[in-house]
């Protein structure tokens, strides 16, 4: 197998990257390890390192596009941001817990401590607006409270269903098929209880 000699197609950097996104998808992110993804790419298993040193800016190229693909979906569910901000909260949430539960492989990775931590190709810098943006939304419902607090803990009750339900156990432990009900459950308990409900 040669490093990416006469290969089609895109360089092998977003070779590497693509491989990695469909494997993450169909078989979760324990699955993502350089030699995997080398031989996935069709090139040598030390072919990878000439374009990522460690494993972790590999990974952190991959998570950056699941943030990328978030951010995405962010923006077009916010629209021109001119609904009220309580309602752009429930939209945002639900367009997370989407993301996750139809993501399951890449939400781990993207959320992976040591990734964010690392500061690898500035994931950070990715990651840190959308959160910034539940922030914003957050001050605006809740002027009076510390805004990066409430939307911190907002965030981990989401990342907490998600995870749940991903899991099957607040299905069980509910005896529901809706996670939206939950979700502005945790709305009403982080925001106050929506108007007119």
């Amino acid at each position: 197998m040669s490093d990416d000699v006469g290969k089609p197609g895109p360089d092998l950097r977003v070779r590497l990257v693509d491989v990695g996104v469909e494997l993450v998808a169909r078989e979760g992110a324990g699955a993502l390890t350089l030699r995997e993804i080398a031989r996935r790419a069709g090139v040598s298993h030390g072919a990878p390192r000439r374009y990522f040193p460690t494993h972790l800016e590999l990974l952190s190229a991959i998570a950056r596009r699941g943030f990328t693909e978030l951010a995405g979906r962010v923006t077009t569910t916010l629209g021109d941001g001119t609904a009220p901000a309580r309602e752009q909260v429930g939209d945002l949430g639900i367009t997370y817990l989407r993301f996750a539960l139809d993501n399951p492989g890449m939400y781990e990775l993207m959320f992976r401590h040591d990734l964010l931590r690392s500061g690898h190709l500035r994931l950070r810098d990715t990651s840190l607006p959308l959160f910034g943006v539940l922030v914003d939304l957050v001050g605006r419902v809740r002027p009076a409270a510390d805004a990066r607090a409430v939307a911190g803990a907002l965030w981990a009750n989401l990342h907490g269903i998600a995870q749940l339900w991903r899991w099957g156990s607040l299905q069980f432990a509910t005896g529901t098929d809706d996670f939206v009900p939950l979700l502005r459950t945790a709305l009403d308990a982080h925001l106050g209880p929506e108007a007119g409900r």
